[in-house]
């Protein structure tokens, strides 16, 4: 009977003898194979076939990302195309997803076609390449498969997804992709994303183009009828340690006191106080989406303002629509929809700069237009 199993020391020949038949340019010695099994650095598990060893699989887990690494993966040769590799890697993808892990990412030789058809037929996708990977100096094809996607049966809806068409304009792509879905006329999106910009920018970027500030963002989803709330952690213009022009900070104290006054005049909603995941998700279940302003730090290791759409939450994770496509150009817009994030890592990323702002647009229907 075939069981898949942790490894255990006394499979470190087994192991050893099949890494050399596999990866004959680039194989694990068994000093390595006793480290990863004794000391815990990896996850080790074998297809064996009542002591005989089929196949095996070495796993490496990256809590700060979320990210699943599969540092090896072989199936006996004479064993394959019986679908021994599916099982294991199957085996291996669901104890992925109960670490709650993202997605599953390891290295393919270049030329390996037997191996890349293998991945791509099981979801894997293209997302890099790799030169001078392995001892014999070949390269590597780098694959990724996202494991959690948001359960639609559970809340059908489905707002739909934009990309940004500017380095610039996050913001305004992330209020389209709510008035789509609240069932607003979008005539010419990529007009409206800089006409939305051109009304809602603060310019505090240090460089190039200004970015939209959350009073800004919020003055133009009112003005085009949408019911608006705006949560801020901090009173006053924002994000004035951004730029240390003094010039550039006082026309964003000029621009963004006039989005305030007329946030005011307009008797929108404005909560000085930080937003809480609790009340995300009670906006969430009233039907509301949710613009919130990230550090991308937690994503890139870059510490770059961003506004993102939240859709959907759960117990595990916060699901956005990122209009950024540079953040995950191997997938479709399928997949970057209702984008999976970590509940724990999304509060590390919800807020920018030195203090911490946190700011999240909140967007209802209101009025729409005959």
């Amino acid at each position: 009977m075939t069981m898949i199993r942790l490894a255990s020391l006394a499979d470190v020949p087994a192991l050893a003898t099949l890494e050399a038949q596999s990866f004959p340019y680039d194989a694990l010695s068994e000093r390595s194979f006793r480290r990863f099994i004794k000391l815990g650095e990896a996850e080790v598990w074998v297809l064996d076939n009542q002591g005989s060893l089929l196949g095996y699989a070495i796993m490496l887990y990256r809590q700060a990302t979320k990210l699943a690494r599969m540092y090896s993966f072989a199936i006996e040769q004479s064993q394959r195309r019986q679908g021994h590799g599916s099982r294991l890697l199957t085996h291996m993808e669901r104890l992925a997803q109960r670490e709650h892990s993202l997605f599953m990412r390891l290295e393919v030789k270049a030329d390996d076609n037997e191996a890349l058809s293998f991945f791509h037929q099981r979801g894997y996708q293209d997302i890099g390449l790799k030169n001078d990977y392995f001892d014999d100096h070949s390269a590597a094809c780098v694959l990724q498969k996202q494991l959690h996607f948001f359960d639609s049966e559970r809340l059908p809806r489905q707002v739909p997804y934009l990309t940004q068409t500017t380095p610039f304009t996050c913001g305004p792509a992330s209020l389209l992709m709510a008035m789509k879905y609240f069932g607003y006329p979008l005539h010419n999106p990529e007009l409206e994303e800089l006409e939305l910009w051109r009304e809602a920018t603060t310019i505090y970027m240090t460089s190039g183009h200004g970015g939209c500030g959350p009073h800004g963002l919020a003055r133009a989803a009112h003005k085009r009828g949408m019911a608006v709330e705006l949560w801020i952690s901090q009173p006053g213009p924002v994000l004035l340690d951004s730029v240390r022009n003094n010039s550039k900070r006082e026309v964003m104290i000029k621009i963004q006191q006039a989005d305030i006054e007329a946030l005011e005049r307009a008797r929108v909603p404005v909560h000085v106080s930080d937003y809480y995941m609790t009340q995300l998700e009670q906006d969430l279940e009233q039907g509301k989406l949710v613009i919130t302003l990230i550090s991308t730090y937690q994503f890139d290791q870059f510490k770059a303002p961003h506004w993102v759409l939240i859709t959907a939450i759960d117990d595990d994770f916060v699901y956005i629509n990122d209009p950024d496509e540079d953040d995950t150009p191997w997938q479709s817009p399928a997949a970057r929809q209702y984008l999976p994030i970590p509940r724990e890592i999304f509060s590390r990323a919800f807020g920018y700069g030195s203090k911490r702002l946190r700011a999240a647009v909140v967007l209802g229907q209101g009025m729409l237009p005959d």
